[in-house]
């Protein structure tokens, strides 16, 4: 199949909504514009910068539509830009949700900081900026955002966690008087939190059966204290030309279909829900089939050639994973015959022996000589970089990839004789498991800490598809 290239000219309004810092209300604001303008018939198209699964799953709730991840540390600048410009073309409004602060990045100059992404892919920011307890100072601290970084482009301020209309109104006074920027709107210090909560932040939007009751009172308390309407208006007037110069084929660098018929099991469930929606479709582009599985509820395995278990929260489920004899026996057989699996951090939890949490033990798999106990903080937490110093039954010896890891569960090597297993990769960058390795190798069983992505890691699912493709046919 010869590489599509194309040209498209358009424009489409867009915008990044950014903070000062974490926790100041972007997902708010995000999740309720993205809700309000897909309750205006708009077809909203959502984008989280970073590495990010839980926002990026509650925008695409928000938007009825997939949330794609841009991240400038783990792609090079064309690929953020195409892959941008391919998923907005047809959208009636972007909206991307900044992380962190808005000029926080991997150094001091600010190295793929939300500031860099929107400069490089011409978005301006919707700032959003929390005056609890503070007016005057507020005009400050958005006008210290306007000089800082050249070539930035400022749409407006959201004032977040008001107390008053007095207090609206001197804020948004004191902005507009000093920093010539519009107040679109604010969101009053709201007595409960709209979205639900847990022990490691955000619950994910897999496991909340209450997403659309949430997003929907998010939509009422924007639609209610912004200009929604104003904020669509001036994106349109500043939205930048843009070009679409390759398809989606040629995006993920793919030329033809490889591994038509060949059949993927992913496990996605409220366990494992951790998945790039790129990771899938790069599959999907090289001719796989998925086959979605819930190790849950399942009882059965269908006939598949290899299999994919992303992250999650495994120790949440961990008493549902337990009670499922059928479903671990059943991935046990299979991994033991020989089955060819790629696992990421929940997914290398899962295939272990036990995971303790609340001082409580839960039966896994057991296909790895692992035991996993959660901890209060993070063992890992950061993008990572890792080598292959032998061969996994996926990578070969020599190569690099790049990710991240976020995880509290630390691991520790059970006495088992009669399995098989190595680490194939030491950490460049990031922690890994103890001492600095990575990467557990047992029969044809990958399982890592560190998820990547397929824009970021073009030749990921190649790379899977191919090793799965030379060690299913020993199985049929």
């Amino acid at each position: 199949m010869k590489e599509n290239t194309i040209k498209e000219n358009f424009k489409v309004p867009a915008f990044t909504v950014a903070a000062l810092s974490g926790g100041s209300g972007k997902t708010i604001v995000s999740l309720g514009l993205a809700r309000a303008f897909s309750q205006m018939g708009k077809t909203v198209c959502c984008f989280k910068k970073g590495p990010d699964y839980i926002d990026a799953a509650w925008l695409a709730c928000a938007s009825f539509r997939p949330c794609y991840n841009l991240d400038p540390f783990l792609m090079d600048g064309e690929t953020l830009r195409d892959s941008f410009n391919l998923r907005a073309k047809n959208a009636d409004v972007a909206i991307i949700e900044g992380n962190r602060g808005l000029f926080d990045g991997m150094d001091v100059t600010g190295t793929s900081s939300t500031s860099r992404l929107c400069i490089s892919i011409k978005v301006p920011v919707l700032l959003v900026v929390d005056c609890t307890k503070s007016t005057r100072t507020v005009a400050a601290m958005v006008l210290g955002c306007l000089k800082f970084e050249h070539g930035l482009d400022f749409l407006g301020v959201i004032l977040n966690r008001v107390g008053s209309q007095r207090h609206v109104r001197v804020v948004t006074e004191a902005v507009e008087t000093y920093t010539g920027l519009p107040v679109m709107g604010f969101i009053p210090r709201l007595k409960k939190d709209p979205l639900p909560m847990r022990h490691l932040g955000l619950t994910p939007a897999d496991e909340f059966t209450g997403q659309s009751e949430a997003l929907d009172a998010l939509a009422r308390i924007v639609e209610e204290n912004v200009d929604v309407e104003k904020v669509l208006a001036l994106s349109a007037q500043r939205s930048a030309n843009r070009s679409v110069n390759r398809d989606i084929m040629a995006l993920f660098g793919v030329r033809d279909r490889p591994f038509t018929g060949m059949k993927i099991g992913v496990v996605k469930d409220a366990a494992f829900q951790f998945y790039y929606p790129e990771n899938l479709e790069a599959m999907e582009l090289l001719g796989a089939e998925l086959i979605f599985l819930n190790a849950l509820y399942d009882r059965a395995i269908p006939p598949v050639d290899g299999m994919y278990i992303g992250g999650g929260f495994p120790e949440t489920q961990a008493n549902h994973l337990e009670k499922n004899h059928t479903f671990r026996k059943e991935l046990l057989r299979l991994i033991e015959k020989g089955l060819p699996v790629y696992a990421e951090c929940g997914g290398l939890m899962y295939l272990g022996r036990k995971i303790v949490w609340k001082n409580k033990k839960f039966n896994m798999v057991k296909a790895l000589p692992l035991e996993f106990e959660m901890k209060r903080k993070p063992a890992g937490h950061g993008y990572t970089t890792l080598e292959f110093f032998a061969d996994s039954p996926f990578y070969k010896k020599g190569a690099r990839i790049k990710g991240h890891e976020f995880h509290y569960s630390l691991p520790s090597l059970c006495a088992d004789p009669q399995t098989d297993h190595k680490f194939v990769c030491k950490v460049i960058r990031g922690k890994g498991f103890p001492g600095g390795q990575e990467g557990f190798v047992t029969r044809n069983t990958f399982s890592t800490y560190t998820h990547v992505h397929a824009l970021g890691q073009k030749e990921w699912a190649r790379t899977f598809l191919q090793g799965v493709s030379r060690f299913s046919k020993g199985l049929k």
